[in-house]
């Protein structure tokens, strides 16, 4: 009986946990998009300063993306998906993606 009993122990005690993935979220440049625009977008979802916030946006406009954080899953798809609708809203096409870091 404790033979069973340690290696069930020894068992429980090699199994590894692995941390989540991390994922980028991105904005993309596009051609109807202000640049206060997507200013405002990175300061409120993204709680960026507003100094910050403008050298984001001219990597985008100049790179045609950005990396405007990294998240666990479900954060980067929530604040994804509200951009997206904030863009949409506003009528501009600004697009969010995610992708694994």
């Amino acid at each position: 009986m404790s033979k069973t009993l340690t290696a069930i122990r020894k068992r429980k005690l090699s199994t590894k946990t692995t941390k989540p993935p991390y994922y980028n979220v991105i904005l993309l440049n596009d051609d109807f998009t202000t640049m206060e625009f997507v200013i405002q977008v990175l300061i409120i979802f993204f709680k960026m300063t507003n100094n910050k916030a403008k050298n984001v946006m001219l990597k985008i406009h100049e790179d045609g993306s950005a990396i405007c954080g990294t998240y666990t899953k479900d954060i980067a798809k929530t604040l994804t998906s509200l951009v997206n609708n904030y863009a949409k809203q506003n009528l501009f096409p600004l697009k969010c993606i995610m992708e694994v870091k």
